[in-house]
Parts: structure tokens; sequence; C-alpha cells
């Protein structure tokens, strides 16, 4: 019963956390903060795609430019370029070409009373132009958001068909990355440039996603280059660049037009990305001639994306193998969504892929925290019952409870003290407990001090291992230290037992090292972490010969060898122990 509550706690933390990261991935993808990211895996998917796989196209848009040698081969400043505008578009018609835009701002009056028969040429140019496909002329706004007006005369002659606005909406960072004839969510249907020629070529100008990695860059030619080759009469070369292809006519002057888009699309310029506008309505026109616009998946698709993302705080696991499925999740939700986006599908994966880094992280934070509220309960239970050595293994994971144990070489330490049955029989039974635990408090202080481990209290008498669980440099060094820092401690208790008028105390400390079985022993259902084999045997002997020999400390020659300097040390020769042949030992501190 006392399992299955635990489990039930558990998997109600689950799935309260996979709600809520469920909750936090659907307000992130329909947040300011949610888009704004969307648009910049968009731009990390295009740049990705244009730059490592890039796509040749059947059907392409050609562009006309107005450049600075444009601008010097007219005498006329452009207000008054009609003749030139005419000129162009019957370059277009005799050239054949299926479909003319004019991204330039056309004018609203009547020069006629300037120069008499300016308004004539440009209309001529429009009238004849349309006798071979859609001639559409660019509306655009004022500051104030008003649409600049016409001329008259030239609305007429483009017709309703023939007029649209050189627009885009802007995305959350002011950047252009959409076609849409509703610029905003607001805002109703307009005609806009793009459009326009698309429905005069017969084309279903969807709304969708720009796929600016199609195609190659743009190059341009020069508009005066083109009026050149019709003032000329050279109707091949003209037919031969343009005929049957849609043709946008616009600025490519620096800092004149020019949009923010996440990739250049001119060829002839490094721009950082500060596009002229005609190319952008060039690259939309591509994508309606040849495999349409990206469309976005509908938000059932993103949720279920999200939810799959947020049961993945329930997932079971260790943190690494967490990190691996999370970046390995990462990367594989960006190439689906630049396999998806080349297939024409946009598929907006920040909502997704912040849901998964909040569920993954949030629950290795949230099991951290509870392997941490479990340390501390179990510092706090069993702190005091096992040395802090020992306690640091059994947290750090290192130290488990199978029964069983390893050989290892270890220096074990034996104390006991003189005379402290007969002690007893003359006093409380609390006051005996007192005063063993106020021995116990300063000599295993110093049994901790040198990075021993107290394995166990026998009665009066301590058992304590150096070199296991932690490992030490030379166990046998920090054994004997150990058992010299019992002596110094004891004595200071004992000036304190003796202005006490208390008896002083008289202890015996045995240190030897050898292989021993570390580990745990005992029944599944109780057991010691404890240190079993001749080693320990022999050094709970030379313990005991220190009532024989009168030194307060034997150590056997294994120490002895062991130790850089053996100042106070002195030769006892072989002793005889119970139940194993005699052992080199040797005495400290004299009684």
């Amino acid at each position: 019963m006392a399992n299955s509550g635990l489990q039930n706690i558990s998997w109600r933390y689950r799935i309260l956390g996979a709600v809520l990261c469920f909750g936090i991935g659907v307000l992130l993808h329909f947040s300011v903060a949610g888009r704004w990211l969307d648009a910049q895996y968009l731009d990390l998917q295009i740049h990705t795609l244009k730059k490592y796989f890039p796509t040749e196209i059947r059907n392409d848009v050609l562009v006309v430019g107005i450049d600075e040698a444009t601008t010097q081969a007219f005498a006329e400043p452009m207000t008054l370029w009609h003749r030139h505008w005419g000129d162009f578009l019957r370059a277009m018609q005799v050239a054949d070409a299926s479909a003319v835009g004019l991204d330039i701002v056309m004018p609203d009056r009547s020069f006629d009373d300037i120069v008499p028969g300016y308004d004539n040429s440009l209309l001529g140019g429009m009238l004849d132009a349309k006798k071979n496909g859609p001639v559409v002329l660019a509306l655009t706004v004022d500051s104030r958001g008003k649409t600049r007006t016409l001329y008259r005369k030239f609305e007429l002659i483009a017709g309703k068909n023939g007029l649209g606005f050189a627009l885009f909406p802007r995305d959350v960072d002011q950047k252009v990355r959409r076609f849409d004839e509703r610029l905003s969510e607001r805002s109703g249907h307009v005609d806009t440039l793009v459009g326009q020629m698309a429905r005069g070529m017969n084309l279903d100008p969807q709304a969708g996603y720009i796929d600016l990695s199609t195609g190659r860059s743009f190059q341009y030619i020069p508009m005066h280059e083109v009026i050149g080759l019709y003032e000329k009469g050279d109707v091949e070369n003209l037919r031969r660049q343009f005929a049957g292809k849609p043709v946008l006519l616009g600025t490519v002057l620096p800092g004149d037009d020019r949009l923010s888009l996440p990739v250049n699309l001119a060829a002839w310029e490094d721009n950082g990305n500060q596009v002229p506008g005609v190319l952008l309505h060039a690259q939309a026109l591509r994508g309606f001639l040849n495999h349409g616009l990206a469309q976005p998946t509908g938000f059932a698709l993103v949720c279920l994306g999200i939810f799959l993302a947020a049961l993945s705080y329930g997932w079971n696991s260790s943190a690494s193998a967490k990190c691996l499925v999370l970046i390995a999740c990462t990367v594989g939700l960006f190439c689906l969504s630049l396999y998806l986006f080349r297939q024409g599908t946009y598929l907006p994966i920040s909502a997704i892929t912040a849901t998964l880094w909040f569920a993954m992280l949030g629950r290795v934070g949230f099991d951290a925290l509870g392997h941490l509220r479990e340390r501390r309960l179990l510092k706090r239970a069993f702190g005091n019952s096992v040395s802090p050595n020992v306690m640091d293994e059994i947290l750090s994971g290192q130290l488990t409870p199978e029964l069983g144990g390893t050989r290892k070489f270890v220096c074990i330490l034996f104390s006991d003290i003189r005379g402290f049955t007969t002690r007893s029989e003359s006093m409380t039974p609390e006051a005996g407990i007192h005063l063993l635990n106020r021995y116990f408090e300063c000599v295993v202080e110093q049994i901790h001090a040198n990075g021993g481990a107290v394995i166990n209290f026998m009665g009066d008498g301590i058992m304590a291992i150096f070199g296991e669980p932690k490992p030490l440099e030379n166990p046998c060094a920090s054994g004997f230290a150990a058992a010299k820092g019992m002596q110094a401690a004891l004595a200071v208790l004992n000036v304190q037992l003796q202005a006490e008028g208390i008896q002083p105390i008289e202890i015996g400390v045995g240190v030897h090292a050898g292989e021993v079985v570390i580990g745990h022993m005992g029944s599944s259902n109780r057991n010691d972490y404890t240190a079993i084999g001749d080693a320990a045997n022999v050094a709970s002997r030379v313990e005991g010969l220190t009532k024989d020999v009168g030194y307060a400390i034997v150590c056997s020659k294994v120490i002895v060898d062991a130790l850089s300097e053996n100042e106070g040390l002195t030769p006892l020769g072989p002793q005889a122990i119970k139940g194993h042949t005699p052992v080199e030992v040797y005495g400290w501190g004299k009684l």
C-alpha cells in the first residue's frame, strides 16, 4: 500500500508537469514572443535551404532595374519619364512578355501643360502592352496610410485589374516573409501588385509564406538598355530575353524602396539583406509560377506536437539521456520543418521545441530538487548513524545497499577502554552511557578528521577503517595518525574528567592493514557495512596486545613500513596472538 501511494504521487506530479508544459506551449504559440521565435526559425530554415539545398525553377520572373546608369542616361527628372515609361511598355509588347508590373510611383497629375503629348506617350505604351497580357501599375500609400492617387486617365486605361498595392504584411520584427492580400488581421482584402499579375496569368494567388530560398539570386536588366534595344528596333534580342516571361520594373538604387528580408535576393550586391522591393515581388511571383507558396499547418497539428512534447515530462531517465534526446529531437524538428517547407507546408516549431525544452529540463530540475530533498532527509535520518565519508558515498550513489562486497586493501583500527566493564558496575546505566558518549565524541572526531570511517561501536570498543569507502593516498599513515589523535584528544578529556572528580579513561588502540572484503553483510532485511577477513581479525588481536606490552598504541609492521617517519615507535618483535601465527608489532606511547 505504501509503494502504491508513492507511485500515485509520482504519476500525479508527472501529469501535472505535463499539463503545465502543454499550457505554456499553447500560450507561447499565440504570444508575440512565440511569433517572433517562429520568424527566427523560419529565417534560419530559409538561410539553410538557400545555402545548402538550392533549387532550380522552370518558370522564372525577369527584373528590369532603374539603376544609377539609367538615371544618368535620361536627361529629365524621373517625374517626367512618361515617354520612357511608354517606350518600356512598347518594348515589352514587341518582346511578347506574358505580364508586366510597374513597381514605381506613377504620376498623380497630367504634365501635358509642361510638355505637350507626354501623357499620350505613356497611355499609348500601356494600351500597346495590354494587347499581350496584363499590365499592372503599383499603388502606394502616404505617411498617413492613405492611398496615393494616380492621374485619372492612367487609372482608366489600367482598369480595375491593372491596379494593385505594392505592399506586403510584415511580421512582428517588421520583416516580410508572407504574401497575403489581407495586409493585417483587422483589414479586409486588397488587390496587390503581385496578386493582380498572378490573376492576369490565370494563377490563384493564395496567401502563404514566400519561399525565399527557391531559385537563384536575381540579376536585373537596366531599364535604359531595354529602351535602347527598342529604339534600335532589335526585336530579336528583346524577344530572346523577355518572350513568354513576366517582367517587373522597379528601382534598384541604393537606399530606395528597400525591404528587410531573411536572405539577400540580389546577386549584384551585398546589401545586408536590405533588398530592393521589386525583388520581393518577383520572388513571390516565382512561387505562384512554380509550386505555390508554403501553406501554414492548422493549429490542430501544432497542438498535437505541443502535446507530444509535453508528454516527455513523464519520461523517467537520467539527465544525460534526456539532454541527448532533447538535442536529437530539436535537430529532428528543425530538419522536419525544412523538408515540409520545401514541400510547400510551413510548420511553426518554436512552441513545440520550447515545450520539449520546458518538459525535459523542467523534469530534470524537478528530479534534482527531489533528489536534494531525499538527500537531506536521508542525511537527517542517518547522518549520525554512519561516518561522513560513508554518507557521502551513499548520497553520491557510489555505495549501493546490495548484499556482498569487494576485496580491498585497507587500514583497520580497533580501540577499547581499559576496565570499563568493572567500572560500569559502580555506575548507573545513565552515567555509563553519558561517559561513553563524551569519550566517543572526542575520539571519533579524530578518526573522521583523518579520512576514516567508523564501522561499528562494540560496547566501549570502536572499529574503523581507512581507505574505503573514500580512497586515501596512504591509508596506513592516516590510520596511525588517527590513533595518535585519539590519544591526544583523550588526554584533554581526562583533564576535564579529573576536574569533575571522575576517574580518567585509558584506551588501547591497535592498527593493522591488509586485504579484506568490504561491503554489506547480513540479511536482506538487516545488514551492516563492514570489513571481514584475516586482516580485520589480526587488527582486533593487535589491539588486545596493548594490555600485555604496556603501550597505548600497537601497530603491525605493515603499518610501520608505510610510514615516512617512525619516530616514537618501539620494536616489540613477533608477538603471539590467538588463532594466528605471531605478528611483528611496534609500540607507541609507553604506559
